[in-house]
């Protein structure tokens, strides 16, 4: 794999040009006239379908309409109470609605399925389609039902991607899909558009996850492709099934790409097809002259089975390299686990070690990622005749939808499975987010799939408890299980892979999925389950601002996981107060209660009462304030709490991770950098300051009271750099805050406090 250090041209879709002083003349000889890279830039895909979706008339600065929405259930909640406390009153765009997060309704006694409810209501209100529970998980319904050529969807989870169908996709935070629901628009800079050029073909037992491993493990610490658009090209995507490039590209997520689109052939036509969509398909391909603004070159023939150790997507090893060097790794790794597991538990996987083999307690295919049919058929293919064993090991296999479940009873791959003694399950995203076949303490996971986070498989270390997981392809999880939990690669066993083909049956979905056809019918009342609760009042942006530092995070990236835990705590993202309480609760326990004692000075301001009552420390850090700026007063001074994060955000979209915060009383983030577009948006949408200071010496520590004069001012008028004071032992030292890029809208919203009040205020 090569990462070109410049600017890529791709002529006639089969030739790469560096960009260089003497690229024009490369180029020019090959196509017989000199192109700018400005026209060329035009040329890709991905410029394209954002021109056919901008309605601002500058292609530098976009402002973009999706074609549609969708969102799950522990999401759409959320996202439709801020629409309707904002003025919704019909979906503008189709909105889909599935329920495949919350759907074993097993925490939280009744709330569970008291959302789904709301959504089905919701859908028959404003004129949407709910999915029911266990029916399909979103992605790839999304891919079913939704996806068409050059089409633009926008989805309230992190792993919206459909570029290989030719659908450009972006996760974002609930807030944005908001302002869709609003006939608003999503408004971001054009984005750097990064090629893949593949050639060759995969050998036997390689699979889409091993390809999206290899370019995670590639690009992710690099930054490469953070915030760009990847598109894939070049003659070897033609080698590859649609199934095949469908799991390579649900992960490009794990890279902190915006988006992917890849070119299309008839193979996605028949996929169309298949589907009872052939109209929605759209050939796709780069012009003659395109130019990139990097390129990853991938070699298909060299892609080898891979794994990512705990505890990130981009810890990547071939298995054939961490046999080789299993101690060394497992030492590696235990490394690694002291720096995300902050010392808080002993972890080692050498004990997983039985006479030179690494030994795994469960394999799990599931979800967007693994659960395609062509992933559980080639393990079928792998486990025909096996046994898994009586042991520890165990093996759960998840059907992306239904439609798949159903076609995989029929030639006869279910009973396959479940004659090996693995347990096949309906469509359920839990396994990956920490839902679902949860390991015992200690124990070790390998899954196909898309993250393998700290703690995100439900363990808790203030409890003692750990587990880890390692990512794979579906494919050598099956050849493992073969082996009886023995780690093994695919490529070490001879399979003939049966390829059977692929049948849908469109009845599954039409005689159960609500599709409103985009009708809305205002005399549907919608149902409250007692755990759905609106967002609480939230005040504008003061005119200075006092701030405690209440949690500092020195790890080199903080995933939206460890901001606010998935797993057991989803019940509970329809009540924004309840949800809060496990703010960092697996990172920094003492976070809530710290930001609690902030926020009661807060209040006490807004209630007109003396925040010193409340906050008693308060009174020394104000007398140092008044010594040098003496017209401050609790009537423009307002108290928040914020974070400092080295680079946080990596992760899930769930705007959870910002506005859980807010709730607390949180008015910021301090940080290096962030590590997605969509984690800062999300503070924006909520109101919260998205500062960031310079790597190296912090000027603060937790527990320190800083201080941000003029605030309001400096967002008005579109400062990047904001002065800001340490209060200590009576003085205030400087140090200065950034700001990056806001549009106009985003600098409303954090004056206003947050979105809903912005809508409130201009509508």
């Amino acid at each position: 794999m090569k990462l070109y250090e410049n600017g890529v041209y791709l002529v006639n879709g089969n030739t790469l040009v560096e960009d260089g002083p003497d690229a024009k003349a490369a180029i020019a000889k090959q196509v017989g006239r000199e192109v700018s890279k400005e026209e060329a830039a035009k040329a890709t895909i991905a410029y394209g379908i954002l021109e056919e979706h901008n309605v601002s008339g500058n292609m530098d600065a976009l402002q973009i309409k999706f074609d549609k929405i969708t969102s799950h259930d522990i999401t759409y909640v959320g996202i439709i109470q801020t629409a309707r406390a904002s003025g919704l009153e019909k979906f503008p765009i189709p909105y889909i609605l599935t329920n495949c997060h919350n759907s074993l309704c097993a925490v939280g006694g009744t709330i569970n399925e008291d959302d789904h409810m709301f959504g089905l209501s919701c859908a028959k209100r404003y004129g949407g389609i709910y999915v029911p529970p266990h029916q399909a998980v979103i992605h790839q319904f999304a891919r079913e039902m939704l996806a068409g050529g050059g089409k633009m969807i926008l989805g309230s989870d992190s792993h919206t991607r459909y570029g290989a169908l030719g659908t450009m996709a972006v996760g974002e935070g609930g807030p944005e899909l908001v302002k869709q629901l609003l006939n608003k628009t999503y408004d971001i800079a054009r984005p750097d558009v990064v090629g893949v050029y593949m050639t060759g073909s995969l050998r036997p037992g390689v699979g889409p996850q091993d390809v999206a491993l290899a370019i995670i493990g590639e690009v992710f610490a690099k930054g490469y492709v953070k915030n760009k658009v990847m598109e894939f090209v070049g003659e070897g995507v033609k080698n590859l099934s649609v199934d095949t490039r469908i799991g390579i590209d649900v992960m490009t997520t794990e890279t902190t790409c915006l988006s992917s689109i890849w070119k299309t052939d008839d193979a996605v036509r028949e996929y169309y097809d298949i589907h009872g969509r052939v109209e929605e398909y759209k050939e796709l391909n780069p012009g003659q002259v395109a130019y990139y603004d990097g390129m990853i070159e991938i070699n298909l023939d060299e892609i080898k089975p891979m794994i990512a150790m705990p505890f990130h997507p981009s810890n990547t090893y071939t298995i054939e390299e961490l046999k080789a060097n299993l101690m060394d790794i497992l030492d590696d790794c235990e490394k690694r686990a002291k720096v995300s597991l902050d010392g808080q538990v002993d972890f080692t996987l050498k004990d997983k070690v039985r006479n030179g083999k690494l030994y795994v307690d469960q394999g799990i295919i599931a979800g967007c990622a693994g659960g395609g049919f062509e992933n559980i058929t080639d393990a079928a293919d792998i486990l025909k005749g096996a046994s898994i064993g009586p042991d520890e090991f165990t093996l759960s296999v998840y059907p992306a939808s239904t439609p798949i479940y159903m076609e995989l009873v029929k030639n006869g791959c279910v009973a396959t499975l479940m004659e090996t003694g693995a347990i096949v399950k309906t469509a359920f995203c839990g396994p990956c987010f920490g839902a679902g076949d949860t390991p015992g303490n200690n124990g070790f996971s390998i899954r196909h799939s898309t993250r393998n986070f700290p703690n995100r498989e439900g363990s808790k270390l203030q409890n003692g408890q750990i587990a880890s997981v390692a990512l794979m392809d579906a494919r050598s999880i099956a050849a493992t299980a073969a082996n009886k939990g023995y780690l093994t690669a695919a490529d070490e066993i001879d399979v003939n892979y049966t390829k059977p083909k692929y049948y849908f049956d469109k009845n599954i979905y039409a005689n159960r999925v609500f599709d409103s056809h985009g009708v809305a019918d205002p005399s549907q009342e919608v149902k409250f389950g007692p755990n759905i609760k609106d967002w609480p009042a939230m005040s504008a942006l003061p005119e200075h601002m006092i701030l405690k530092v209440v949690s500092e995070i020195h790890d080199p990236v903080t995933t939206t996981d460890e901001l606010i835990p998935s797993g057991e705590t989803s019940s509970y993202r329809s009540n924004p107060l309840g949800l809060a309480e496990f703010t960092l609760s697996r990172k920094d326990p003492a976070y809530v209660g710290r930001a609690k004692e902030v926020q009661a000075g807060q209040k006490a301001i807004e209630a007109g009462s003396a925040p010193e009552e409340a906050l008693p420390e308060v009174a020394n850090v104000m007398d140092a304030i008044r010594g040098s700026y003496g017209d401050a007063s609790w009537k423009n001074i307002g108290i928040g709490s914020t974070i400092f994060a080295v680079k946080p955000g990596d992760g899930s979209a769930r705007e959870q991770a910002a506005s859980c915060q807010k709730v607390l009383g949180g008015w910021a983030n301090i940080a290096n950098e962030y590590a997605t577009k969509r984690y800062r948006s999300n503070l924006i949408n909520w109101g919260m300051l998205p500062f960031t200071i310079p790597e190296g010496a912090l000027p603060f520590a937790n527990g320190d009271y800083l201080f941000v004069p003029n605030i309001r001012e400096a967002i008005s008028s579109k400062k990047t750099e904001i002065e800001a004071y340490v209060v200590k032992d009576g003085a205030m030292k400087r140090f200065d805050l950034q700001m990056g890029a806001l549009t106009d809208d985003e600098r409303e919203i954090i004056l206003d406090g947050c979105l809903i009040n912005y809508y409130r205020a201009h509508n």
